[in-house]
């Protein structure tokens, strides 16, 4: 029988793709996905405000920053548009694509009324898990995993679409912000313990450390970094070296170890990495982010990333790799340092505020008469507040038949007089001098005025929307004026405000899809999931509101 001439290459394609499944139906499947590169990058620098590459851009060198700057589509004016700026929510939004009222990430910690009233819970907390290969004595140390994250991320798409052929994994010096951006599908998620310096992992992933982890936290490495980072102290490793620069090459050492290890950007489909960076953090907090020692860490991050650079280019050629770059928040300057140029920078004692605060809701809402001369005094408020959540204890309130919305009102009025009896006196006359910066509140919101989407129509009430979610117990919501924080009784400051100094952060990419250039305006962190998922051709993570920066894509 004569062959039909086929009248095109589609029709020759179709043709192949018929007698390939007749002989095996998965290879069809398995040729589904044939996105690029080989290896996409996500680094994270913990609490990397915007401004600081542009402040020190003529000190870098090589191409570590200036491998965005110079060579990548880098967005300056890059913003978080929700009010709870920590490491956790930060992480969770870069990995989802989503703030808080999607992926479910509020805080570092909090009280969760569905699983513990003896402390709270951290976000990547979970009692069904283990970390693995535990030194003896360790065994009930709680396991960790990505329960609370209520979102798909890029990486779990990325797992979707490949039916796993695809691997992601995570690195940190934290746990939170290794188990966060690659998602609940990432094939594994590693970080340091504190007390060892040893990188560790959760049963959530595997039952003990692959191999090439072993080796390396066998091997020579350990050490040097202790003896670089200054680590006299075998049980407080962490709390050492995350104040040094050795901290940002020994965890580059181990995502290049894994990367190896794992064979990441060798298989047929794209792998993903996350890579987050502590150090900037620690050094932050401590000395503020306009110090000589964030200013030398800044410096040091860029060489440590230059090397890291130069070794994927070695191994598997920037030319087959996406990177792309971004913080999980921005930072306070030192109160004091703001204060001294005469901002209103004043500090808060928690400890103080809760005092006051439980003082005034027992007034409020007074015993019953008892036998006893003086009615018993009630904790209205669960220990360890920390902005922007005021926390209520919902049992005491519940044993006393007082409702949420009468319980949550009570403590939204109390709060502003509260912060207002720990304001310096005002002077009877007028003075030569600047007075003491002064304690502001500029609003108090409820847990249910926020979920009922009761926010001023404004650009804080969107911030404020974006930062709801509930874990089953009531609090307030309490705002601070700008420059304004808790009282750390250090000379170091925080983040945690809605203010544009701590949602500022960078947003820069490198590879093949973008054009090298600096784009102004504002955009949002949101955005980098968007983007790439764009590219790759896989679906958004389920809850993504970012959009895809098309300003920076080569034309087709």
């Amino acid at each position: 029988m004569a062959m039909r001439r086929l009248s095109s290459p589609v029709a020759v394609v179709a043709l192949v793709a018929c007698l390939v499944w007749s002989l095996n139906p998965s290879f069809v499947q398995a040729q589904a996905y044939a996105a690029k590169p080989k290896l996409v990058v996500i680094v994270v620098i913990d609490q990397f405000r915007g401004d600081l590459l542009q402040r020190y851009r003529p000190e870098l060198k090589g191409r570590g920053f200036k491998l965005f700057l110079d060579e990548g589509a880098w967005f300056p004016d890059c913003y978080y548009n929700y009010a709870n700026t920590k490491t956790a929510p930060g992480h969770a939004t870069i990995g989802t694509g989503a703030y808080t009222d999607g992926h479910g990430i509020e805080s570092n910690e909090w009280w969760d009324a569905a699983r513990s009233y003896d402390h709270r819970v951290t976000s990547v907390e979970d009692e069904h898990y283990r970390l693995v290969d535990l030194p003896a004595g360790e065994t009930d140390t709680p396991g960790t995993s990505p329960r609370s994250l209520r979102a798909s991320t890029l990486g779990d798409e990325l797992r979707l679409a490949t039916q796993g052929r695809s691997r992601v994994f995570g690195v940190s010096l934290k746990d939170r912000a290794a188990i966060l951006p690659p998602g609940q599908a990432a094939n594994g998620a590693f970080w340091l313990d504190d007390a060892s310096g040893r990188f560790t992992s959760s049963t959530y992933y595997m039952e003990h450390l692959p191999e090439w982890a072993q080796s390396f936290n066998s091997g020579s490495r350990l050490a040097e970094a202790a003896k670089e980072g200054g680590v006299n102290n075998k049980g407080k490793f962490s709390a050492t070296i995350e104040m040094t620069q050795a901290a940002d090459h020994y965890e580059l050492d181990f995502a290049q170890a894994l990367i190896a290890g794992e064979k990441l950007g060798q298989g047929a489909t794209t792998d993903l990495l996350t890579v987050s960076l502590s150090a900037h953090d620690a050094i932050g907090h401590r000395y503020g982010p306009d110090s000589e020692q964030a200013h030398a860490e800044v410096l040091g991050l860029d060489a440590s990333l230059d090397r890291f650079f130069g070794w994927l280019d070695k191994t598997i050629g920037l030319g087959n790799v996406w990177v792309a770059l971004s913080a999980d928040h921005g930072v306070a300057p030192v109160p004091a340092t703001a204060a001294a140029l005469g901002m209103n920078s004043a500090t808060v004692d928690m400890k103080t505020l809760a005092a006051e605060v439980n003082a005034q809701l027992n007034a409020h809402f007074p015993h019953s008469k008892t036998r006893f001369p003086q009615p018993p005094t009630s904790n209205y408020l669960l220990s360890g507040s920390d902005l922007p959540y005021i926390t209520l204890d919902r049992r005491v309130f519940e044993a006393a038949n007082i409702d949420e919305k009468s319980a949550e009102d009570a403590l939204a009025a109390i709060l502003p007089v509260a912060i207002a009896k720990l304001a310096p006196p005002s002077p009877d006359a007028p003075v030569t001098h600047r007075l003491a910066p002064t304690p502001t509140v500029v609003g108090t919101y409820t847990r249910l005025q926020l979920a009922h989407g009761e926010v001023p129509p404004t650009e804080l009430g969107r911030e404020l929307a974006h930062s709801y979610t509930s874990h089953g117990n009531w609090w307030v919501m309490l705002l601070l004026d700008d420059y304004q924080m808790p009282d750390l009784h250090s000379s170091g400051t925080t983040h945690f405000s809605p203010w544009s100094y701590d949602r500022h952060v960078p947003l820069a990419f490198y590879g093949a899809p973008f054009v090298p250039g600096t784009y102004r305006g504002r955009v949002e962190p949101v955005d980098l999931a968007a983007t790439f998922a764009s590219l790759l051709g896989v679906n958004m993570p389920s809850a993504a509101v970012g959009r895809v920066l098309t300003e920076s894509l080569k034309k087709p």
